[in-house]
């Protein structure tokens, strides 16, 4: 997949002639279920137009320049992330658009002459609610008008699970409370962070659970506080692992207000201090609790342990 970076107005043409292309527009954090349908779309009209493949997506969130956002926003797939999985979905193109002020000033006349004709669109694809130009005045209707004679339009529905619509906000709300296992679903994969390891106390080793203490990358969202069944991918190689998220609280030291994550890696036997390791989320065995001592502490991780390793096989 050919990645071109765009911004207007000063770059906002490719380097080189691309031909004719099927797009498929949207910021696509997550790429979930919903996502993957305009993005499907649009890859099954290029293949009926012998055209190429492509997505237009935007850098950084447009709440982030707009603001007027009250919940927090954070990224599901931090951008190149959300690039592997593009080129993953066999797409040709993924333009990646720089929101700015400037840009957010745009007409909706202007984005669909700059940023759709042209870079050669022969066919739109968006969501029902995707909207463009200054204040967000710009639909998909504006864009099947303008489009009369020059370039086709499809728009996707609404896409609904258990009779609510897929989105990225129901995904971060997920997130928040712990639902990976939902995530999951919604997103046709794992949920995933990535990280380093870092230096940790190394009281697990002492218990017999010696973790791995993931430092995530900056802009990642960790889910909420509790254990997890995940799958850690170290060195290349995938590991069934236990995952926890909090204040270690039956160590608690008040003075210690950061959060950790600590993944128990099963049947792994190895110092990884410096490695970048990507954590898959599956699903959440318990919320993180205080134990009244080293024994009892012992007792249910190893319990925990076993719900992982279950949980695991039940995949298979």
């Amino acid at each position: 997949m050919e990645i071109i970076h765009l911004s207007y107005p000063n770059h906002i043409k490719p380097e080189k002639e691309l031909g004719p292309i099927s797009m498929a527009l949207g910021f696509f954090d997550g790429v979930h279920k919903g996502h993957q349908r305009v993005i499907g779309e649009a890859i099954a009209q290029a293949q009926k137009r012998q055209v190429k493949s492509a997505v237009m997506t935007f850098d950084p969130h447009p709440s982030l320049v707009l603001g007027g956002r009250k919940e927090e926003v954070f990224y599901i797939t931090p951008m190149q992330q959300k690039l592997e999985i593009l080129e993953n979905m066999g797409l040709d193109i993924c333009f990646v658009v720089r929101f700015t002020s400037d840009f957010a000033q745009l007409t909706p006349e202007q984005f669909i002459e700059t940023f759709i004709k042209e870079l050669n669109a022969v066919h739109v694809t968006a969501g029902f609610d995707f909207s463009f130009g200054s204040k967000g005045k710009g639909n998909m209707k504006v864009m099947e008008e303008a489009g009369r004679g020059l370039f086709s339009v499809t728009t996707i529905e609404k896409q609904v699970d258990a009779e609510e619509k897929i989105s990225s906000t129901r995904i971060r709300s997920l997130l928040k409370s712990g639902d990976v296992g939902e995530v999951c679903r919604l997103l046709n994969r794992p949920f995933r962070i990535s990280g380093t390891v870092v230096n940790g106390d190394k009281r697990g080793r002492t218990i017999g659970f010696p973790t791995a203490n993931v430092e995530p990358e900056i802009g990642s969202y960790v889910p909420g506080r509790g254990v997890y069944a995940v799958r850690i991918w170290v060195q290349g190689i995938e590991y069934n692992g236990v995952c926890n998220v909090g204040y270690k609280p039956t160590f608690n030291n008040p003075d210690v207000k950061k959060q950790t994550v600590e993944v128990y890696i099963l049947e792994f036997d190895k110092t990884i201090y410096g490695e970048m390791v990507d954590v898959d989320w599956y699903r959440r065995i318990r919320d993180e609790q205080k134990f009244s001592g080293i024994d009892e502490l012992k007792a249910q991780i190893q319990r925990d342990k076993e719900t992982a390793i279950q949980f695991f096989k039940s995949l298979n």
